[in-house]
């Protein structure tokens, strides 16, 4: 009997343990270890603010989730993972000591670094948990006029939301009869990022369309109750902020050598883990260029779950993932954009413009849950 331990409990380790339940035979124990028993589609939150959905649409209960796939769930807090005598230490919830296990899947995903930036817990709003979507939806609500700043931070890697944000607030706006400047921020040229570039391609027609500003290089270091300033001295006056905050990889494999600079594990394409054997890093706490998103964490998932029945069957993982870049951002109708590019080879891409993306999105959140929960 192997035992599997599955670390996070977003897309990424969702999918993997699911994966693995549906694959291997009872003998083999699946465990996932999750933060919280509730799981979040992040992709709705934006939804969430605007009063499009409520709480009880975006989460569902991870932990009976799981044991009906035959999967035994742990809510509790990962310390510490040990590669070398392969156990990992969990701190408070339902089990606190150390854990062994013959295979892993790290899935942790990414921690906020707001701390980087001076003033951000204090004046900004973002939309990265269920609670400060609502915060953000009241500051919205009480916007009659002004200026909207939203965009993201050095190191968010995360820019669906910003969009997202922006055409949400322009449309209610619109709707109201109200007028207010809205400016999208961004740390760097576009160009300089990874799939950037081709995002924002995708939606400056859209921007145009709202006469929504867009500045580059604007990387912020600290804000106030009035501003958001550069190091260089820049700022921007507003009165509505939305900011992604940076982020960083976790901190359980801090000084194993099995991680980059940004903390985040480097990974084969297998899936898994430089360096490590019986190892696999799946969703955003992995080391690959361009954005972190859902969709890239559960093919990953996927890939690592397969990979490791391989190897209990005593094959070599042959299963190989294909890094892409492929969203909807939701712009409500006509405006709404489809973007599928290559972020390897030879970069193929495709984008579309139509109401059919604002309906895919829908369906596609509808699916997860009724699928998952």
């Amino acid at each position: 009997m192997a035992e599997i331990l599955i670390l996070g409990g977003g897309f990424g380790g969702v999918v993997a343990a699911e994966e693995l339940a549906r694959t291997l035979g009872a003998e083999h124990q699946i465990t996932l270890v999750a933060r919280a028993s509730q799981f979040t589609f992040y992709p709705a939150l934006v939804r969430l603010a605007f009063g499009e959905c409520a709480p009880e649409d975006v989460v569902f209960e991870l932990r009976a989730a799981m044991l009906d796939r035959r999967v035994r769930f742990i809510e509790a807090e990962v310390a510490r993972v040990e590669p070398q005598t392969r156990t990992v230490t969990l701190a408070g919830g339902d089990v606190a000591g150390d854990l062994h296990y013959d295979f892993l899947i790290f899935a942790l995903g990414r921690r906020l670094a707001s701390e980087r930036i001076k003033g951000f817990y204090e004046h900004a709003h973002h939309l990265l948990t269920v609670e400060a979507a609502l915060k953000f939806g009241a500051a919205v609500r009480a916007f009659h006029g002004g200026h909207a700043v939203i965009g993201s931070c050095p190191g968010a890697r995360l820019e669906v939301p910003v969009y997202e944000t922006v055409f949400s607030l322009a449309r209610q706006l619109e709707a109201q009869g109200e007028r207010a400047r809205i400016t999208v921020i961004s740390p760097e040229y576009p160009s300089m990022r990874v799939g950037s570039a081709d995002i924002a391609r995708a939606v400056a027609p859209a921007l145009d369309a709202h006469h929504i500003n867009f500045m580059k290089h604007f990387p912020v270091s600290e804000v106030t109750s009035e501003v958001v300033r550069t190091a260089g001295a820049l700022e921007v006056e507003y009165d509505l902020l939305m900011l992604v905050p940076p982020f960083t990889g976790p901190s359980a494999l801090a000084g194993t050598g099995l991680t980059d600079e940004e903390g985040y594990v480097r990974v084969e394409r297998t899936m898994r883990v430089v360096g490590c054997e019986r190892m696999y890093a799946v969703g955003d706490a992995v080391s690959l260029p361009g954005p972190k998103m859902g969709h890239m964490a559960v093919r990953q998932g996927a890939v690592a779950a397969a990979n490791i029945a391989a190897e209990l069957a005593g094959r070599a993982p042959t299963e190989t993932y294909e890094h892409e870049l492929m969203l909807v951002i939701d712009a409500g109708g006509g405006d709404s954009s489809y973007l599928h590019k290559q972020l390897w080879g030879d970069g193929a891409e495709t984008v579309g413009h139509s109401r059919f993306w604002h309906w895919a999105k829908r369906v596609q959140q509808h699916y997860w849950q009724a699928t998952h929960s």
